[in-house]
C-alpha cells in the first residue's frame, strides 16, 4: 500500500495505527536478566540502514517498500542519527522563526513543498528463533523528526508525529518467517511541525533508538504507581495499577484478572508484598517510609512478576518508586513538607552528535549538575529520552517535564500585529486533538518517575482556550503534580491555565515588586540568567531573593550546554559552528551558544559562579565569628567535613576542622579559629566537603565555601637614598633613562614610552615592549553588549582607543626630575564627539619600576566606557600569567562571587575563553599583583596598591572583535596586557536588551584616574 505524503498537511492527521502510549517500564524473562541490564524481550535495530535522500516529496522513491525494489546501491546511514549530520540536507539553526519562513507561502498546518527533505530507510530482520507462538511483535521509534511512515514486507503499517515521544506499531500481523523488510520514511516537516518551533537546530531522521519488542500473550502493557503520604510523613500507601494486552485485538484488561490464565505478584524490599484489591489495584502500606527528594533520592524497587498458572515465570518488571509529596501547600511549592528552591537549569538534549545522545552522555551531564549544586532541570522544550528521568530519580534532580510544543514564530505575529485570533494553537479547535495526543504521549510514558515534580504544557505558544483545556486535561490525568505554563504572562486571559506564576528573564527587582502586589501563586523563573557568551552577571540578586521572598522559589538557567556543531574550516582547523555556518537560511547566528557548558560539555569559566550561588550553605567569615546558613531541606552540616584555612598570598599557614551542627533551614555560628596576624593581608577560607563519596563526586569534594579577607598588604615605601641613580639623556626626538639594570626610551615623535628594557646584556638589554602603551577604553563586545546595541553606543570609545592622537611640541612630553625619580607626561586628544582628553604619566624609579598614571576627561555627554585602563603589548614569549587576585577562572565586577582570593597561574593562550563567538573574556578582578613571564620566569610584574582588574591575552580587543570564530584569530605574535581601573560588568539578565546593572558600570562624564606600576623581572 502506498502512502500519500501530502496527507500529512493536516493538523487533524497526526497518527494512524500507532499503539496507545504507556509507561516506559522494561520487562524481562527473569530476575537474572534485570541484573544483567538486558532484556531478551527487546532487540535493537540500531545500526547501518540503507538510505535514500530526496529534497522534497516529489523525489521520493516509488515503491521502495516492496521486496522487489533493489536498494543494494543505496547509501548506508547510521541509526540513530540526524541525516543532516551525515551529508544530507544541512543543519539549520533557527530560534524564533520557522525554518521555512520566507521560502514557502504556507499557513499553519500546511507543509513546505519547494524544500522538505524526505529520508527513506530500509533494513531487514529475522525473528524466526525469537518470536514464540502467541506473542506479539511491535516496533518502537523512540524519536523520529518530524513524522514517520512505516511499512513491513511491503504492507503499510502506520504513521505518527510528535518527534520526541515514542511511536510504537504492532507488526504481528505482517511479520513472516525468514527475512523481514522494514521500510521507513521520515519527513523533515509535516503539518505537526508548526507545533515544534523550538529554539534549536532543525534536524530530521530517526534520531533515537529503534527497537523490536516481543510481548508475551499475557503482558503488562502499562504500570501506574501512585503514592499517598500521611500528614505527619510517618506512613505511606503505595498503589500499583496494571494494564495488559489480552487477545489478538490488543484490547486492554487487568493482567491477572480471572480467566487470563496468569497470576501477578507485586513486592518490594523494604515494603513487602502488595495486596490486590477488588479493583485490581495492588497496594501496600509503608511505615516510616524513606522519602525521595533531590537531597536524598531514595528509591524502592518494586518487582512485578507475571507467572502462568503452572508457576512458570512469564515476565518480570522492575519499577523504581520514590515515595514523596510535592505540591502547593500553604501557598508555596513544597517537597515533603518543606519549601523548595529550584536551583535549576534548562537542558536541550544536545551533544557532539546533535540530539542523538546516549545514556552515558546523559549520566555525565547529571553528575556534573550535581557537582555544581544544581538541583533541578527543565526539559526544554520537549520530552527527553526516558533514561534522563530514570537518572534524575536515581541521582536526585527535580524535573519540570515539558510537552513537545512551541509556536514562537506565530506568537511573534500575534505580538506585533496584536490579533489573538492568529495564535497557535490559540482557540483553534482543529489543533486540540494533536495537543491532547502529545500530552498523553508524555504523561503516560513519564508518569512513574519520582523526579518529575511539575508538568509543563510547552513553551512560548502564547495562550488561549486550547491551552486552558489542555491544563485541565493534565490535572484530570494527574492531580499530584502542579501544571506549569509561562505563556499566561503574555496572554493573561486564562490565568488558571497554570498553577504557578512563571516568567522568563524578569529582573530580580521586578520580581520583588510584582510579588508585593500579587501573592496568589508561587513564582518561578522557567528561564533566567541567559548564559550566552561571557555572561552570568548579577545572578546573585536572584539567589538572594529566593531566601528573602518566600513566594519566589528559584529558577532555571538558560541553558545547560551550547548547541553547536563541530566543523572544520578550509585550513583544517576545527571549530564549533552556529547559525549560518552551514550555508543555511534563515538562521539566527550564534544565539544557540548560551550554555553554562561548551558544546563539548566541558564547563565554561562561570560555572564557578553557578556552583557558588547554588551552594547549599551560605557562609559568612567575619573577624570574630564564622556564621553558616543551612539552605538545605533535609541535610545537616554534620554530614560534611568543615575546615578553615588560614593563608597569605598563596601560602597556607594552618588548616583546622570546625565542629558545626546546623540543621536544615537553620543558622549557626562558631568562633573564628585563628588569631589573624597583622603583618599582611590574610584570607580565612571555610569549606564544606563530602565526608564520604557520593555517586556524583568523591570524598573530599568541596560543595560550599566562604572567605574572609583581613588586614592589608604592606606598601613598601621607596627610600630615595636606597634607590640606584639613573641617567637622563635628552635627545632631539627622544628622552632616555638609563639605570643599573634597565633603560627606558620616551619618543617625542610618537608620543609615549617606546622602549623598556630590563636585564642588561651586550645587546643593550631585552626589549619588553612591542608598542607604545596607550590608554584603553575598549573591549571586544560580549554577547549581551551586542544584544543591547552597545557597540553603536560605545563607538566613541573604540575610536578613542584606536586613534588617540598624541600632542606634539616642545612641551611634549612634560618631564621633570624629582630626586631619584623622573616623571614624563604625555597628552592625547581622543577623537570622540565631543572631544575627550587623556594624560599618561610615567614615573621612573632607579630600580626600573615605572609607575603609570592614566587620567581621562570625557567629553560632555558621552556614555560610560566599556573599560578604563592601559593596553601594554609585550613579547609573545611571555605566555604565562601569575596573579594574586580573584580566581581561578575569569571574573568581572558583577560575576565574582564564586572567585576566591589566592595566587594562581595559567597559560595566557587559555585566557581567552572559547565562547562560541570570540569576545571579551579572561579578565580578573581584585588583582593586587600579576606577573607575565616566559617559562624561565623572565618578564614583567604589575602591581596596584589596592585592587585592579587585569587581563593578559595573545590578542588585542580589536582582533578579538573582528573574529567571528576562533580560527579567524591571527597567529600569536604578542602578549597584550590590560591593567584596568575597571571594566563594565558582563550583564546577563538577557541577551536582547537587558543592560549591565548600573552599579557595575564605570561612572559616565567624570574625570577618572588609574595608577599601577610595572617592572621587569629576571
Amino acid at each position: 500500500m502506498t502512502f500519500d505524503l501530502t496527507t500529512t498537511a493536516d493538523p487533524l492527521f497526526f497518527q494512524e495505527n500507532r499503539l496507545p502510549a504507556h509507561s516506559d517500564h522494561g520487562w524481562y524473562a527473569s530476575a537474572a536478566e534485570i541484573d544483567q541490564d538486558g532484556s531478551s524481550f527487546r532487540r535493537s535495530l540500531n545500526g547501518l540502514w540503507k538510505f535514500h535522500y530526496s529534497p522534497n516529496l516529489v523525489g521520493v522513491p516509488k515503491g521502495f517498500e516492496s521486496d522487489e525494489c533493489d536498494v543494494s546501491t543505496w547509501d548506508d546511514i547510521p541509526v540513530p542519527g540526524h541525516i543532516q549530520m551525515h551529508g544530507y540536507d544541512r543543519p539549520q539553526y533557527a530560534n524564533v522563526q520557522y525554518p521555512w519562513d520566507g521560502r514557502d507561502q504556507i499557513d499553519p498546518g500546511q507543509i513546505p513543498t519547494r524544500f522538505n527533505p524526505v529520508a527513506s530507510y530500509v533494513t531487514t530482520f529475522n525473528v524466526d528463533d525469537w518470536l514464540a507462538p502467541g506473542e506479539r511483535l511491535t516496533i518502537t521509534f523512540a524519536g523520529a523528526e518530524s513524522a514517520v511512515v512505516l511499512w513491513l514486507n511491503g504492507t503499510y503499517v502506520g504513521y505518527a508525529t510528535d518527534s520526541f515521544t515514542p511511536s510504537e506499531f504492532d507488526l504481528t500481523e505482517h511479520v513472516r518467517t525468514g527475512s523481514n523488510r522494514l521500510a521507513v520514511q521520515v519527513l523533515k516537516w509535516s503539518g505537526a511541525s508548526w507545533l515544534e518551533d523550538q529554539d534549536f537546530f532543525r534536524f530530521s531522521g530517526l534520531f533515537r533508538d529503534v527497537t523490536l519488542n516481543r510481548k508475551p500473550a499475557a503482558h503488562v502493557e502499562d504500570v501506574r504507581v501512585t503514592t499517598h503520604i500521611s500528614s505527619d510523613f510517618g506512613h505511606a500507601t503505595v498503589s500499583v495499577a496494571l494494564k495488559g494486552l489480552v487477545g489478538p485485538d490488543g484490547s486492554s484488561a487487568s493482567v491477572g484478572a480471572p480467566g487470563t490464565g496468569v497470576t501477578v505478584s507485586v513486592s518490594a524490599d523494604g515494603i513487602g508484598d502488595f495486596t490486590r484489591g477488588e479493583d485490581g489495584v495492588f497496594t501496600a502500606e509503608v511505615s516510616d517510609p524513606l522519602l525521595w527528594s533531590a537531597e536524598r533520592p531514595y528509591l524502592y524497587e518494586v518487582i512485578i512478576e507475571v507467572s502462568s498458572n503452572s508457576g512458570e515465570t512469564v515476565e518480570v518488571i522492575p519499577v523504581e518508586v520514590g515515595i514523596r509529596r510535592f505540591g502547593i501547600e500553604d501557598g508555596v511549592l513544597k517537597i515533603n513538607g518543606e519549601r523548595v528552591v529550584f536551583k535549576g537549569v534548562n537542558r536541550h538534549e544536545f551533544g557532539l552528535n546533535g540530539r542523538v545522545v546516549t545514556r552515558e552522555e546523559t549520566l555525565s551531564d547529571i553528575l556534573l549538575m550535581k557537582s555544581l549544586n544544581i538541583n533541578a532541570v527543565r526539559t526544554s522544550h520537549y520530552p527527553n529520552n526516558t533514561f534522563l528521568y530514570e537518572l534524575c530519580s536515581q541521582y536526585g534532580l527535580y524535573v519540570i517535564d515539558e510537552m513537545n510544543l512551541e509556536t514562537h514564530g506565530i506568537w511573534d505575529k500575534v505580538r506585533y500585529l496584536g490579533n489573538n485570533d492568529d495564535a497557535l494553537p490559540g482557540d483553534k479547535p482543529e489543533w486540540m486533538p494533536a495537543l491532547r495526543d502529545r500530552a498523553t504521549n508524555m504523561l503516560e510514558r513519564d508518569k512513574n518517575h519520582a523526579s518529575i515534580v511539575i508538568w509543563s504544557l510547552g513553551n512560548e505558544s502564547y495562550g488561549g482556550k486550547n491551552l486552558l483545556e489542555l491544563s485541565d486535561f493534565f490535572r484530570a490525568f494527574d492531580s499530584t503534580r502542579p501544571v506549569h505554563y509561562e505563556g499566561v504572562h503574555w496572554d493573561p486571559r486564562y490565568p488558571q491555565t497554570t498553577d504557578v506564576t512563571s516568567q522568563m528573564y524578569t529582573s530580580a527587582a521586578d520580581i520583588e515588586a510584582y510579588l508585593k502586589e500579587n501573592r496568589d501563586k508561587p513564582f518561578i523563573l522557567c528561564e533566567y540568567a541567559h548564559a550566552m557568551g561571557n555572561s552570568f552577571g548579577a545572578v546573585h540578586k536572584y539567589t538572594q531573593l529566593a531566601y528573602r521572598e518566600p513566594l519566589y522559589q528559584g529558577g532555571f538557567i538558560w541553558d545547560f550546554a551550547d548547541q553547536a556543531i563541530e566543523m572544520t574550516d578550509r585550513h583544517g582547523k576545527t571549530f564549533f559552528g552556529y547559525g549560518g555556518d552551514n550555508g543555511e537560511s534563515p538562521h539566527d547566528g550564534d544565539f544557540c551558544g548560551n550554555g553554562i557548558l561548551y558544546a563539548d560539555h566541558t564547563p565554561k569559566p562561570f560555572v564557578q559562579e553557578v556552583k557558588y550561588l547554588y551552594q547549599p550553605f551560605e557562609i559568612e567569615v567575619g573577624e570574630h565569628l564564622v556564621t553558616v546558613h543551612n539552605r538545605t531541606n533535609f541535610t545537616s552540616t554534620e554530614e560534611f567535613r568543615c575546615e578553615a584555612e588560614l593563608a597569605r598570598e598563596g601560602e597556607v599557614f594552618d588548616i583546622v576542622p570546625l565542629e558545626l551542627t546546623i540543621g536544615p533551614g537553620k543558622s549557626g555560628s562558631v568562633d573564628m579559629p585563628f588569631e589573624i596576624p597583622e603583618d599582611g593581608e590574610y584570607t580565612v577560607t571555610v569549606s564544606f566537603s563530602l565526608l564520604e563519596a557520593e555517586p556524583w563526586a568523591p570524598a573530599g569534594y568541596e560543595v560550599a565555601w566562604g572567605q574572609g579577607v583581613f588586614g592589608s598588604r604592606p606598601v613598601a615605601a621607596k627610600d630615595p637614598e636606597a634607590q640606584p641613580a639613573f641617567e637622563l639623556v635628552e635627545g632631539i626626538h627622544n628622552l632616555g633613562v638609563y639605570g643599573e639594570h634597565f633603560s627606558v626610551l620616551f619618543s617625542r615623535l610618537y608620543g609615549g614610552m617606546q622602549s623598556y628594557r630590563y636585564g642588561m646584556d651586550r645587546n643593550g638589554g631585552r626589549e619588553l615592549l612591542k608598542a607604545i602603551p596607550m590608554p584603553n577604553f575598549w573591549h571586544a563586545p560580549n554577547s549581551n553588549e551586542r544584544g543591547w546595541g552597545a557597540p553603536a553606543e560605545d563607538g566613541q570609545w573604540l575610536l578613542a582607543s584606536k586613534y588617540a592622537v598624541p600632542r606634539r611640541g616642545p612641551d611634549q612630553p612634560a618631564y621633570a626630575l624629582d630626586g631619584d625619580t623622573g616623571t614624563f607626561s604625555f597628552t592625547y586628544d581622543l577623537p570622540t564627539n565631543p572631544p575627550s582628553l587623556a594624560e599618561v604619566t610615567y614615573r621612573v624609579h632607579g630600580d626600573g619600576t615605572v609607575d603609570v598614571t592614566t587620567e581621562v576627561t570625557p567629553g560632555e555627554g558621552l556614555n560610560d566606557m566599556p573599560e578604563f585602563g592601559v593596553m601594554l603589548i609585550t613579547q609573545p614569549e611571555f605566555d604565562t600569567l601569575t596573579w594574586y587576585g580573584s580566581g581561578p577562572e575569569e571574573s568581572y565586577v558583577d560575576k565574582r562571587h564564586g572567585a576566591k582570593l589566592d595566587v594562581y597561574t595559567a597559560d595566557i593562550e587559555d585566557q581567552l575563553a572559547p565562547y562560541l563567538r570570540p569576545q571579551e573574556s579572561g579578565s580578573h578582578t581584585g588583582v593586587r599583583w600579576a606577573e607575565v613571564t616566559d617559562r624561565s620566569g623572565r618578564g614583567l610584574r604589575f602591581e596596584h596598591e589596592g585592587e585592579m582588574e587585569f587581563s593578559a591575552l595573545p590578542w588585542t580587543p580589536f582582533e578579538v572583535e573582528n573574529a567571528t570564530h576562533h580560527p579567524e584569530l591571527p597567529p600569536i605574535s604578542k602578549t597584550v596586557v590590560r591593567p584596568a581601573l575597571a571594566r563594565r560588568g558582563v550583564g546577563g539578565d538577557d541577551t536582547w536588551g537587558a543592560r549591565t546593572h548600573p552599579e557595575y558600570l564605570l561612572p559616565a562624564g567624570e574625570k577618572l584616574t588609574f595608577t599601577f606600576s610595572f617592572r621587569g623581572i629576571m
